[in-house]
């Protein structure tokens, strides 16, 4: 699968919209999107009238880029979450939620997605006791995610335990802060995950 290892800066001037996809630095005055909200290009200041294809589009793009998926992997996510018996959309979004990689990063385990895959690929991290290092892993409700024995020694997770101790978690996970641990409560419904997605307009691009 294709890496997209551009500025990811440039990702959040594009969609026109802070995507948190640099961690702790999108919190700061020295994030991109602050200093220049218009959209990356010679002519980003001029604004074109968008159709529903272009809404269609640029919410699709949107969701990929914050889940850091490329667009096949994005794909094929999408029609696993259209055999569903659910809401095309809003399964498709717990699915997203459900990601290893993305659970690691809501626990506050790692600053961002792109960090917590990284930590995941390393082999940092065990599910229900056993090593995995597939950031695609897909969780399930009362799974436990840990820290593998003698990786909480390793300088990052040092910092991260004093933090974890004042995170506020997601309401369908847990983390125990002393274990460096967290569980899955449940999956997710569509009022504990993000907000600022129109998934229907994601179902409409990919039912055209």
């Amino acid at each position: 699968m294709g890496r997209d290892i551009g500025p990811v800066c440039r990702q959040c001037r594009r969609e026109g919209a802070k995507l948190f996809l640099k961690g702790a630095r999108c919190y700061t005055k020295k994030c991109s999107f602050e200093r220049r909200p218009t959209p990356p290009g010679m002519h980003a200041v001029r604004r074109r009238k968008v159709g529903d294809y272009g809404l269609q589009l640029r919410e699709k793009q949107k969701m990929r880029r914050v889940y850091r998926l490329g667009e096949a992997q994005f794909r094929r996510l999408f029609a696993e979450a259209e055999r569903g018996t659910e809401v095309t959309g809003e399964n498709l979004l717990r699915l997203l939620e459900l990601r290893l990689d993305n659970v690691v990063f809501r626990l506050g385990f790692a600053s961002s997605r792109d960090q917590a895959r990284q930590y995941i690929n390393h082999g940092h991290f065990a599910v229900n006791g056993g090593a995995v290092d597939i950031p695609s892993y897909s969780l399930k409700p009362g799974d436990v995610i840990s820290l593998r024995p003698g990786r909480a020694e390793l300088a990052p997770f040092k910092e991260v335990v004093e933090t974890l101790k004042s995170a506020a978690t997601q309401e369908w996970l847990r983390v125990d802060a002393s274990k460096m641990a967290g569980h899955v409560i449940a999956a997710p419904r569509r009022d504990q995950m993000p907000g600022d997605f129109n998934e229907q307009l994601v179902v409409e691009f990919y039912s055209r």
